[in-house]
């Protein structure tokens, strides 16, 4: 039988999921069909298929077309893969909710508690967000890797802080939104009276949970949404749309398995069981949504980090052939994959570090929250070349600040006793003129270290 078919049908873009043609749901990713003993025959607008055995399904339907073609121009803008799945509640959904519900009330949910809490409502009702919503188009893309531990000699570099991977470049937001509207615009022009909205993640939306629903991965023990064959360096992108697609089937099997590498290696023990995080000790939330004061016992657990933290990820096995990004957005900025030398943030004011992360995902943390985490880094690494740094900035006008550099001084007594006189000579000078509380607090306990 020879059946002729225009080669957009049959042509698989990267990025397939398994839905999208009739009776293709749940297939292996990346592979649209598969046709048994046949022969292909090339010709300038389509493709002569020669088959051998008959059932092979026909992408009659127009939206399942239409799906595909989206495929192609998600992929064409630069995303790396999509899922689609359903608004419609089920079983699994409710159960999320709940367990998010419990996890807000146990309050794990650390520096972002009020913000989860009064957008709980928008998170549950998708139709809220867009009215006559039906499917979610769910878009990974993938960001650039974390430099191999082997690069660093295994640590961190003395006096350099670590950013986590996916904020080394560009703020990811502005190029995800730009990408997504153009795929939601492209999607209404293609089907005239569709509607769409396009959601990064700064909207009250459950990415992850969609991700999951859309078969994109499952949830690792690091609560990170983990695919088979792309790891979990990736950022997720929503096109809402009042279109029934065809969707996609979650993955239902636990592919962490009796590992438990991400819970093992975690700095702060954040990860109160699999699967639950405390965000209170998460480093990520600590340095990125947290800009007070950092509990004294979770100091030293810090290390370097001062954006952001990679270690459950760096660790887990599925992210050993992570394919990365070539995005040139996505790319790290110049010095970012090799670290921030501390005392170069120490000296910003704040018109020099909003100049000097302009478009970085690191103005969300703040000056006070990159300051601080900057001092406590040098505290936990103590080096005669950031002497007079730290002591420069128990002037910094910010107390939270001068707070962090206090601490820092005081864990100097393991250092060359000169050193340790002058760190302790600094402090008692600034103690006679500070005025505000905490940091009186904080030069207190850290002379008391000194001695």
């Amino acid at each position: 039988m020879v059946v002729r078919v225009d080669l957009p049908v049959f042509a698989s873009p990267p990025g397939f999921r398994g839905s999208g043609l009739p009776g293709m749901q749940g297939a292996a990713p990346r592979c649209v069909l598969t046709l048994p003993r046949c022969r292909l025959r090339s010709g300038s607008k389509s493709v002569v298929v020669l088959m051998s055995e008959p059932g092979i399904p026909q992408p009659s339907a127009p939206l399942e077309r239409l799906l595909y073609e989206l495929r192609t121009e998600a992929i064409r803008l630069g995303f790396s893969r999509l899922g689609v799945a359903s608004t419609a509640a089920t079983d699994r959904e409710e159960l999320i909710h709940a367990a998010l519900q419990s996890w807000l009330e146990k309050g794990l949910a650390g520096p972002m508690t009020d913000w989860l809490t009064e957008h709980e409502p928008l998170r549950r009702a998708p139709q809220r967000m867009l009215p006559g919503v039906r499917t979610v188009i769910m878009l990974a893309t993938d960001h650039s890797l974390p430099e191999p531990a082997t690069a660093r000699g295994g640590k961190g570099r003395d006096g350099v802080g670590q950013v986590a991977a996916y904020a080394q470049g560009d703020d990811y937001h502005r190029l995800l939104r730009q990408r997504v509207n153009l795929l939601g615009a492209w999607l209404e022009a293609r089907y005239p009276g569709c509607r769409t909205r396009g959601v990064v993640d700064s909207a009250p939306f459950s990415e992850r949970e969609f991700g999951w629903l859309a078969g994109l991965g499952w949830f690792g023990k690091n609560c990170m949404l983990i695919d088979p064959p792309a790891g979990s360096f990736f950022f997720l992108t929503a096109l809402l749309t009042d279109l029934p697609f065809p969707v996609n089937e979650p993955i239902r099997v636990d592919h962490c398995g009796t590992c438990t590498a991400c819970l093992d290696a975690c700095p702060t023990g954040a990860f109160v069981a699999p699967r639950v995080l405390d965000a209170n000790r998460c480093i990520s939330g600590i340095t990125i949504e947290h800009h007070g004061p950092v509990p004294d016992e979770l100091r030293r657990h810090l290390g370097d980090w001062v954006f952001g933290c990679d270690v459950c990820q760096q660790v887990c096995p599925w992210n050993r052939h992570a394919p990365g990004s070539t995005e040139p957005t996505l790319k790290p900025r110049s010095g970012m994959q090799q670290g921030l030398l501390l005392v170069e943030l120490l000296a910003l004011d704040e018109e020099a570090f909003r100049t000097r992360f302009r478009g970085s995902a690191v103005l969300r943390a703040k000056r006070q929250g990159v300051l601080r985490s900057a001092a406590l880094a040098l505290g936990n690494a103590p080096s005669a070349a950031a002497a007079e740094s730290l002591m420069r900035t128990l002037d910094d006008p910010d107390p939270v600040v001068r707070g962090a550099a206090a601490w820092a001084l005081g864990r100097w007594r393991e250092t060359a006793a000169a050193l340790a006189l002058r760190a302790e000579a600094a402090l008692v000078a600034r103690q006679e003129s500070e005025t505000d509380p905490g940091v009186r607090r904080e030069i207190a306990a850290a002379l008391a270290g000194c001695g």
